[in-house]
């Protein structure tokens, strides 16, 4: 599912001439395991109460996002042609909550999805729901100061209902992160501020399945999951390439992309 969800990404930026494919194949092994194994929602509900809760922090990496909740039924049929990024398309540059079903926060103004889910998480304890806030963050956006308020409040409220997942691919949009911040070590950062903090292969399904269900025996924290990720991962000449950051595969790159990823349905 993962893999398919990589071709349905880069087939949308493709057909669509405009998008972010590196940063959408580096977490759609996450994508796919929230989507398809963990998290409790009803795509034929998209409102449900109950619901888990999944904020895209990193809004540029939607094509994965949208190609999971159309593979998960939000849409009834599957979507053939996402008509990415096209003007009135329900399929935003970035998720917006009101155009698009499924979508549970606008974003993509990078460096307050921790912030926003916390504040799901609190108002999920407030009501006395049992329902999980998961977001995942990139590690280029963890230089916004506004992420470590969040981080900050999330442990302080002990918000053992949140769990952030970290893109840790190394790169941002203007080069690496050791480049721009000097640092990526990010575990240690988390651990510093009082979160439970797990470290694992953001590409390994089962040590995602894992890491969840470890997270969710451990009270009275949130939970940061660092994944370490390959930008572009899945499609050989996007693998570990930031110009794939945001980028438009020529025809004999998308041949490649259909053999190498599976191709349509």
């Amino acid at each position: 599912m993962a893999q398919h969800l990589r071709f349905l990404a880069v087939d949308m930026v493709y057909k669509g001439k405009d998008g972010h494919p590196g940063p959408a194949l580096s977490i759609a092994d996450i994508v796919a395991t929230l989507f398809f194994d963990e998290m409790n929602i009803r795509p034929e509900e998209p409102n449900w109460e109950d619901r888990d809760r999944f904020i895209l922090s990193k809004g540029h990496a939607c094509p994965i996002y949208y190609a999971a909740l159309s593979e998960r039924g939000y849409f009834g049929e599957p979507v053939e042609d996402f008509k990415l990024r096209a003007l009135g398309s329900t399929f935003q540059g970035h998720p917006v909550m009101n155009k698009t079903k499924g979508v549970d926060m606008t974003s993509g103004s990078l460096g307050n999805g921790i912030a926003i889910a916390s504040g799901m998480a609190i108002a999920g304890k407030y009501r006395k729901k049992d329902y999980t806030v998961y977001a995942i963050v990139g590690d280029g956006e963890l230089q916004e100061g506004v992420c470590w308020e969040g981080i900050n409040a999330a442990a302080g409220h002990k918000l053992d209902n949140l769990i952030v997942f970290l893109d840790k691919n190394g790169w941002q949009s203007g080069g690496t992160v050791e480049e721009t911040i000097g640092s990526n070590n990010l575990k240690e950062r988390f651990e510093a501020f009082q979160w439970d903090t797990q470290e694992i292969d953001g590409h390994d399904i089962d040590a995602i399945k894992a890491a969840i269900e470890k997270a969710k025996t451990v009270k009275g924290k949130p939970h940061a999951i660092v994944c370490d990720c390959v930008k572009g991962k899945g499609l050989s000449y996007m693998e570990n390439d930031n110009s794939w950051h945001k980028g438009v595969p020529s025809d004999e790159q998308y041949k490649i992309a259909v053999e190498e990823l599976g191709g349509a349905r």
